[in-house]
């Protein structure tokens, strides 16, 4: 490799001024289909509640992590040591999240834990009261989301966890010094998790875990696939279309888009059709 060539300021200040962001993110709760829903809303805890609310309540979230656990080998090779991964093991995340005036983000843990444990019916107070604990697959949350996207809504990093639930709800400071927001931390554990899109919609895109076979050779979606529109229209419309993607301009066939041309931030042309039902060019 030859030794680095001088170069320009100008050259540089625009890939390190193109940075994430850590203030724009969202996070999604989605419980599992059991009987836990009914057990928060006998708690006050609404459906509303948790789709709406809870995430937006979220003050300070981790984006995941994982590790991989390896083994030593000796003796395969004269005087070698090899090391190889054996297990990819996942980290536990926390979050910060306001308390709100009707203590709804609070009980939301609380319950959960509770139902979790599945204590005994009778009163919590009595010397024979117990816990025993509810099987996995009636507590665990398959579909918990983190959004991270940028200020301008275009780009994003989606991560969704597999067998998430709360392992921990920390201790809450209160005090009669200077009144401050009441957080609460709560930890959760998970088996897995998934980064990039993984909803049918992305999947029927090509741009299911991150993938780009959905996209053209310059790095946009293919708009003049029929299959892949009548996918994003059948899925919701414009909520794929106004991610900032460009559309291409190949109009071979007839009733595939009807659209006008407009200029770019970047001063480039492109087309921005209107979406709607379309039929496989001919």
């Amino acid at each position: 490799m030859p030794a680095p060539r001088p170069r320009k300021i100008s050259d540089i200040l625009p890939k390190i001024q193109n940075v994430a962001q850590t203030s724009h993110f969202l996070v999604k709760f989605v419980l599992p289909n059991s009987d836990l829903k009914s057990h928060m809303t006998k708690k006050g805890i609404s459906p509303r509640f948790i789709s709406d609310n809870i995430g937006l309540l979220c003050s300070d979230a981790v984006l995941p992590g994982s590790n991989m656990a390896s083994i030593n080998t000796t003796g395969d090779y004269q005087g070698l040591t090899e090391r190889f991964a054996h297990t990819r093991q996942f980290t536990q995340i926390s979050f910060d999240f306001y308390v709100d005036l009707q203590y709804k983000s609070l009980k939301f843990y609380e319950h959960w834990m509770e139902f979790i444990s599945n204590a005994s019916s009778g009163d919590p107070s009595s010397d024979t009261y117990y816990f025993r604990m509810r099987y996995p697959k009636e507590y665990k949350s398959n579909d918990t989301r983190i959004v991270k996207f940028e200020r301008d809504h275009f780009q994003f990093l989606e991560y969704r966890f597999v067998g998430l639930f709360p392992i921990a709800l920390n201790s809450t400071k209160v005090s009669y010094q200077n009144s401050q927001v009441l957080k609460a931390t709560a930890t959760f554990s998970y088996d897995r998790y998934i980064c990039g899109e993984s909803n049918s919609l992305a999947r029927a895109l090509g741009l299911d875990f991150n993938n780009t076979r959905g996209r053209t050779g310059n790095g946009t979606i293919d708009y003049n696939n029929a299959k892949q529109l009548n996918a994003i229209l059948d899925g919701g419309g414009l909520a794929l279309l106004n991610r900032g993607q460009e559309f291409s301009t190949n109009q071979s066939g007839t009733g595939i888009l009807t659209g006008t041309k407009t200029t770019r931030r970047d001063g480039k042309k492109s087309y921005i059709y209107q979406p709607q039902r379309i039929t496989t060019p001919k």
